[in-house]
């Protein structure tokens, strides 16, 4: 999976459009291979990112949990700790 992409769901205050967009966009590159597309590729790409970003907010609009929501700067807190111990920083 694209590294880039971040789990959306479950957290206060929600994923905003911005966060569901970046995500389809970062998908559609990985899936195409093409960070950047042709100019003759632009409108499928475009709509490619579309269709993902609606598929995306659909799934988290009905995803349901039990488990309290995670806090966003707890978890970049976490995520900025592992990335030291694993790069040595």
């Amino acid at each position: 999976m694209c590294r880039n992409i971040r789990v959306l769901h479950n957290f206060e205050p929600p994923a905003t459009s911005s966060e569901v967009q970046a995500a389809a966009l970062q998908y559609v590159r990985k899936v195409s291979g093409a960070a950047k597309p042709s100019v003759a590729n632009q409108a499928a790409f475009d709509h490619a990112v579309a269709a993902v970003a609606a598929a995306t907010q659909e799934l988290l609009d009905a995803l349901v949990t039990t488990a309290p929501p995670k806090d966003r700067e707890i978890e970049a807190a976490k995520a900025k700790a592992r990335s030291a111990e694993r790069y040595g920083r």
